[in-house]
């Protein structure tokens, strides 16, 4: 009988033994997941592309992603600008406040729970830079196993403050990278939507040289690279890859120019073609 009891406690301490290991290898695993989560986006580099619409651009991104590791994602209708205003609001009243207690001769950055503003003084805005990374890096970008280089491409660059905006973008994304994609004016004011503006030339003039003072701005961070440049000649792409420090294969290129990289045309409920308000052409313009 003994020897009985001592068998069932036996296997009931194994039995707790065996649930105890499997308990704190599954929070081993889950503790394991989250910190890949957080180190991710210090594990990559970052690029991005910037352009106006009809300009070629998701050729461009095509082009990038044909390189192994990259993973440049689309537009995202800058998404990021909304993160931005929220540490631009932030940075901006710690400045006030702390004017303010150097105004009265007070220590800055010592408001107490009586301070209508308590906290503000002290924004973290390190902080700040880092979880908009995260947040970035987790929401938009979601890089992969095998992700070196990743970022995305967007076309909406015409707002004043844009140069202030990219320098925040290189704040977020230290040591980002920057591809500027530009394509023959003249054909983009009659492509797609721009052909239904009459004032679409003027406008992406506008854009275009906002582009030129952010590739100046940005200096050795970016490279400008022309549409119809690369679609006539691919080989003129060999100074992109060069300067990203990849191997260059023109046959991959070609490959890719080969696909298309646009939105197909729909047609409305009047039986007229219409096409989508996102999207850019393919290899050859129309």
């Amino acid at each position: 009988m003994w020897e009985r009891i001592t068998r069932r406690l036996a296997r009931s301490h194994l039995r707790e033994r065996d649930e105890t290991i499997a308990r704190l290898r599954g929070e081993r695993d889950r503790a394991r997941h989250r910190v890949s989560v957080f180190e991710r986006d210090t594990r990559v580099e970052y690029l991005f592309v910037l352009t106006y619409g009809r300009s070629g651009s998701t050729l461009a991104q095509g082009i990038l992603n044909s390189i192994p590791g990259y993973l440049i994602r689309g537009e995202n209708r800058q998404i990021l600008r909304h993160v931005w205003a929220y540490d631009k609001t932030g940075v901006a009243e710690r400045r006030v406040q702390r004017r303010k207690q150097g105004e009265r001769g007070v220590e800055k950055g010592s408001s107490g729970s009586r301070s209508p503003l308590f906290g503000m003084d002290n924004y973290a805005h390190g902080a700040a830079l880092r979880h908009a990374r995260k947040l970035a890096v987790a929401t938009i970008l979601r890089p992969e196993p095998d992700t070196r280089v990743t970022g995305f491409k967007e076309i909406l660059w015409g707002e004043p403050d844009t140069p202030d905006f990219v320098r925040w973008l290189q704040d977020v994304f230290p040591g980002a990278r920057f591809v500027i994609n530009t394509r023959d004016l003249e054909s983009v004011s009659h492509s797609a939507w721009w052909s239904k503006d009459p004032d679409a030339l003027a406008e992406l003039q506008e854009r275009e040289a906002m582009l030129m003072r952010l590739r100046d701005q940005l200096g050795d961070a970016a490279y400008h690279i022309k549409y119809d440049e690369f679609t006539a000649n691919p080989e003129v792409l060999h100074g992109l890859f060069e300067w990203l420090g990849e191997p260059f294969d023109v046959e991959t290129v070609r490959a890719v120019l080969d696909v298309r990289h646009s939105f197909r045309p729909r047609t409305d409920r009047s039986g007229e073609t219409d096409e989508e308000e996102t999207g850019e052409p393919v290899a050859d313009p129309p």
